[in-house]
């Protein structure tokens, strides 16, 4: 029961944690302008992965996206593959995990086949937070280093003072999803072990009589082991096999003995 109850909670946070991977991904709000030393303005600026919008006090907004791939900074576009390998991964772990929960049948499908499904989901909801993180840690240190460069300029006197920015709502949430998939990956292999089915390991033992077979004779004679051989057929009804005597010596039969 335990098992279940992982691999089921397990799904549902891996699920909110890849939604919200999504949602971070197409939010506008990743940097917004910093109004700390002009809180009131007629224009609020903000900027996401794709597009940037520009709201007006009248409550205009337009947004206008990104035309070139080439222009943008190369920490840039590997924050936004980061987000796409994340939630490629998640949706990919969603699929597998669907087919690998205990409650849900599929033919004839055996526990060690839902235990590698559940490991497998588990990997990659694991691998795509990562990736979630990473990609939001790098573009808020993007942020931090322009932020400081901006107040320095701005600090020495300089005639173009660059428009700040700060941590985006998009961030924040970007965080918390990749923290939710990491989670959900971490409880999926936990739940793995439980369906793993108990593995029976039989040792060969091998039985030995308690006493030692002893084959007891009867003067010269040696007791047969009962593995040997028949005897041939005898040639002619007056054959007989010749008998050893008690010195060793073999005697054979005197005409006599065919009367």
């Amino acid at each position: 029961m335990s098992t279940t109850v992982c691999q089921v909670m397990g799904f549902i946070v891996s699920s909110l944690g890849v939604a919200g991977c999504i949602v971070s991904t197409a939010m506008d709000m990743w940097s917004t302008q910093d109004l700390y030393d002009n809180p009131v303005t007629a224009v609020f600026q903000y900027q996401g992965l794709w597009r940037s919008c520009v709201k007006q006090s009248s409550g205009f907004t337009e947004c206008r996206p990104y035309f070139t791939i080439l222009g943008l900074p190369a920490m840039f576009q590997a924050v936004r593959a980061l987000m796409i390998v994340g939630i490629v991964l998640g949706i990919l772990g969603l699929l597998v995990c669907i087919f690998a929960l205990k409650c849900i049948r599929i033919g004839n499908m055996e526990d060690s086949a839902k235990a590698n499904m559940t490991l497998t989901s588990g990997i990659m909801f694991i691998v795509a937070g990562l990736c979630a993180i990473t990609g939001v840690s790098v573009f808020a240190n993007m942020l931090v280093t322009n932020f400081w460069m901006s107040t320095a300029n701005m600090y020495q006197g300089m005639q173009n003072i660059q428009t700040r920015y700060t941590f985006g709502s998009a961030l924040f949430v970007g965080w918390v999803a990749g923290g939710l998939a990491l989670v959900g990956g971490i409880m999926m292999c936990l739940a793995c072990r439980g369906l793993v089915p108990a593995e029976s390991h039989y040792k060969a033992v091998s039985y030995n009589a308690s006493g030692r077979n002893i084959s007891y004779r009867t003067g010269p004679y040696k007791v047969g082991s009962g593995y040997e051989p028949e005897a041939k057929t005898r040639k002619g009804a007056g054959y007989e096999e010749a008998a050893r005597s008690e010195d060793g010596r073999r005697s054979y039969p005197s005409k006599y003995d065919y009367v």
